[in-house]
């Protein structure tokens, strides 16, 4: 099939046509697809991030339910930006969201980002603006909080939900990994346990975000997470729409910056003394980037 007519079969609710066209965009042939969708509605993009094991993948599946009542489409990026062929994770949030694997109007996509187009601002604001144009009112991304990951998720997503743990430290550790600084609304999950409440103390103390508790395998405060979800976006402005913008596009040039073919080059030359970084820089500017 050609890429109109992928197009086409996705937008009439092939689910295997939208995979495809998103493997498409994970490629080469990218801006083959980009420019064959011309324009797009803006996508509506929540994140969700935090620590292994915090219950993101959970959270994910009740709040696709929650949508779903609504009679949203709802598409899900399970990011993993340390892999492209990791299984473990990914297969795990797979298992979780069994429970929408049937509904056409649900797809859930694992996202390797470590391909040679580089990172996940150069892969997910195309994944992005395909499911906006396949008709999809709700695109949540799922990452692992760890390293750059989260920075360049929060400048794609509006807004980002970090979901920890009740334990002893974990609001002063998700403090010093710079989840809280990324955060829109934070999430204590499994609030049943022994902790929750000084956790919550903890973090008030640590962030000026939303924090709401939840138990995301009873479904219990998840409606109070999808109402904080929709009055964030109720606040949305055009200044934070273009301040998300700004901060796609410095990601992804920092991206593209980063695998420079003349970066190791030019690299060597300062440490060698032959040139300085400052000479060096304005170098790498001046070198057309390979697309």
């Amino acid at each position: 099939m050609t890429i109109d007519e992928l197009i086409a079969a996705a937008r009439s609710g092939s689910t295997r046509a939208a995979g495809r066209l998103l493997s498409l965009v994970e490629s080469s042939r990218r801006d083959e697809v980009l420019e064959a969708l011309g324009a797009t509605k803006p996508p509506r993009i929540v994140g969700l991030t935090g620590p292994p094991g915090a219950g993101k993948s959970t959270t994910v599946a009740a709040l696709v339910g929650a949508y779903r009542d609504r009679g949203k489409r709802v598409a899900v990026l399970a990011v993993d930006p340390s892999s492209p062929y990791s299984g473990g994770a990914l297969l795990g949030d797979r298992i979780r969201m069994a429970a929408h694997i049937n509904d056409p109007d649900v797809l859930i996509r694992s996202v390797a980002t470590r391909g040679h187009l580089g990172g996940l601002a150069a892969t997910v604001p195309a994944a992005t603006r395909l499911l906006a144009a396949l008709s999809y009112d709700l695109i949540v991304l799922e990452t692992v909080g760890v390293g750059q990951s989260e920075a360049e998720i929060a400048a794609i997503a509006d807004p980002t939900v970090v979901v920890l743990n009740p334990g002893a430290g974990d609001a002063v550790q998700a403090a010093k990994a710079g989840l809280l600084e990324v955060a829109d609304i934070v999430v204590v999950n499994k609030a049943d346990r022994e902790g929750a409440d000084q956790t919550v103390r903890d973090l008030r103390a640590e962030t000026k975000a939303p924090i709401l508790k939840l138990i995301a395998a009873q479904g219990e405060g998840i409606p109070e997470l999808v109402e904080a979800i929709e009055a964030h976006a109720r606040a949305d402005s055009p200044e934070r729409r273009k301040a998300r913008a700004r901060a796609q596009i410095l990601s992804l040039a920092q991206t593209r910056l980063r695998s420079h073919g003349d970066l190791d080059r030019l690299a060597e030359s300062v440490a060698d003394g032959r040139s300085d970084p400052y000479t060096a820089a304005e170098q790498l500017f001046a070198i057309p980037v390979e697309p």
